[in-house]
């Protein structure tokens, strides 16, 4: 069955100003992309989103696969690398942002790269991996308690992917932050401190994001109520403000897991008291040149429906990251509510959510949009209802089609001592989607139809989100194990082969690794933060 909501959108009205990384003001005019350090960027111009919403024409694709719903859109080959043809740039986050680095930082600033979650870093990989250096020297862990028993974490866990930047003072750092409750600031040569230690209350499971536009701003939540924007450019990282989840009347717990999302000076951020926000940051630099927020709530709605409630009870939080493509924002829930909101205008009051799709289960993984603004959306066996078992555990969305979204759909079943779905957040590359189950395997799923064109067995437990740059797929393997990563070569990605396998930490790692000039950085379970590398 193919059935989905909708309700009526608008039109663009974007905020004009923009920093390079460097404190100048961006050019005034659609966009531009630029290519620095060898890392292919779409830079988001001031008057990147006044035209109106791009209007697809009738096309057609293959309707060749189990759970199969018409569908009228075209498929682009797009991959990391680069787009051949790209049209004029349409919204806010247009097709041109597939693929490649968000805004004008030289860096992995975010979850999954980019709004739409398709850039995860630069190669080129070596062959195999050794250990360059790890942090700290005792284990980062912290107590942090689960339905009022106390528990230790330690380490870093699901999502808990870095961020790595190039500084304009030639340094290249990362960021993270882990389960001893702080944020780590360190430089990539050395894994030495880079800045102190920012406390943020509470494990920080999600991952931290960076001011993609060149503000010294650093965008983090944790497991205490307070999600937080952070000044760098300070003798220590400062708190500039806080959002606390118990401002609204909420739901579920107060967490903040979901990464958030800048876009033309808005920050987009779901939280697990299951409400969903829009904020206007206002950036700017005081008379002595130190970094300003004046934050301003531009829209809030709640993640939940009656209807929903009624169905499922009362688990509706938001723990994956928004995606975005033109003008639309997406989110979705712990009850497998998949929400679009136009934030094309969100100066006006009104009903903004055009997209409302119920895929029956669980969402944390995080939704993927490609070129031609189709979702991949993974979903978890978790509250097993009959609409989870009609769906399956992996979706291709149509938005265009509000009424009936679904193109294609697959089941990924549990076995007997493990949930089948999936946590990790899928990668896209061209046409093929790789996927991380729970139950253990890796899986290359067509974009076009759904069909699964390969797998292989990785280990139970991988929650770590697959990367791939260039022709080259790295996965996360052994959980419970000797834990490391794999490599596989996906010139043929019906057929791809193992390049090398490394064993690198003493614990599972569920965090999502960042990849830049070749380098891994990542953090595990055993309580260690690692680089890795060729030595």
């Amino acid at each position: 069955m193919c059935v989905g909501f909708t309700r009526p959108g608008s039109l663009i009205t974007p905020d004009p100003f923009l920093q390079s990384a460097h404190g100048v003001p961006a050019p005034h005019h659609l966009a531009v992309l630029g290519l620095a350090s060898g890392v292919l960027h779409y830079h988001p111009g001031p008057d990147a989103g006044r035209t109106n919403h791009r209007t697809r024409g009738d096309r057609s694709a293959p309707d060749t696969h189990v759970h199969h719903c018409p569908s009228n859109i075209e498929h682009h080959d797009v991959d990391n690398d680069h787009h051949d043809h790209w049209p004029p740039p349409v919204g806010l986050v247009p097709v041109q942002s597939v693929g490649v680095s968000w805004g004008s930082v030289d860096g992995l600033t975010m979850f999954r790269g980019n709004p739409t979650h398709t850039f995860y870093g630069t190669g080129p990989l070596p062959d195999g991996l050794e250990v360059l250096w790890r942090f700290p020297d005792q284990p980062m862990c912290g107590h942090s308690p689960i339905g009022g028993v106390d528990k230790v974490w330690c380490g870093s866990g699901w999502t808990g992917q870095p961020v790595v930047w190039d500084r304009p003072d030639g340094t290249t750092e990362v960021i993270f932050g882990a389960y001893d409750k702080n944020i780590h600031f360190l430089d990539a040569a050395t894994g030495e401190r880079t800045r102190p230690d920012f406390f943020m209350g509470d494990i920080i499971k999600g991952s931290v994001t960076l001011d993609p536009d060149g503000y010294p701003l650093l965008y983090a939540g944790s497991r205490d109520s307070h999600f937080r924007i952070i000044a760098l450019d300070r003798d220590e990282p400062t708190e500039l403000w806080s959002l606390d989840a118990r401002s609204v009347a909420g739901m579920w717990n107060n967490d903040w897991d979901s990464n958030p999302v800048i876009v033309d000076d808005v920050m987009l951020e779901g939280g697990e008291n299951s409400w969903w926000f829009a904020v206007k940051l206002n950036r700017k630099r005081d008379e002595t040149g130190q970094v300003t927020v004046q934050p301003e709530i531009l829209y809030q709605t709640p993640a939940w429906t009656d209807e929903l409630v009624r169905a499922i009870g009362s688990q509706h939080s938001v723990e994956s990251s928004t995606a975005v493509f033109e003008d639309t924002a997406y989110f979705a829930t712990g009850a497998g509510r998949i929400v679009g909101v136009d934030i094309s205008d969100l100066s006006t009051d009104g009903d903004k959510i055009v997209f409302d799709f119920w895929m029956g289960d669980d969402v944390d993984a995080s939704i993927v949009i490609d070129a031609d603004g189709m979702l991949y959306v993974a979903s978890e066996v978790d509250l097993r209802t009959a609409r989870g078992a009609e769906i399956g555990q992996l979706a291709k969305l149509d938005p265009t089609r509000p009424e009936e979204p679904l193109i294609w759909s697959i089941a990924i079943p549990g076995t007997a001592t493990l949930d089948g779905g999936v946590w990790a957040t899928p990668a896209l590359s061209g046409t093929t989607l790789f996927v991380l189950t729970n139950p253990g395997e890796v899986l290359a799923v067509d974009t076009t139809d759904g069909a699964v064109l390969w797998r292989d067995n990785v280990g139970a437990h991988a929650w770590s989100s697959p990367v791939v740059i260039g022709d080259t797929l790295v996965v996360s393997i052994d959980c419970g194990g000797d834990s490391g990563f794999r490599a596989y070569d996906i010139v043929d990605p019906r057929h791809p082969v193992m390049r090398w396998e490394s064993r690198v930490t003493g614990g599972c790692i569920e965090s999502t690794p960042a990849v830049w000039g070749g380098r891994l950085y990542v953090g595990s379970r055993d309580g260690f933060f690692y680089a890795l590398g060729a030595k």
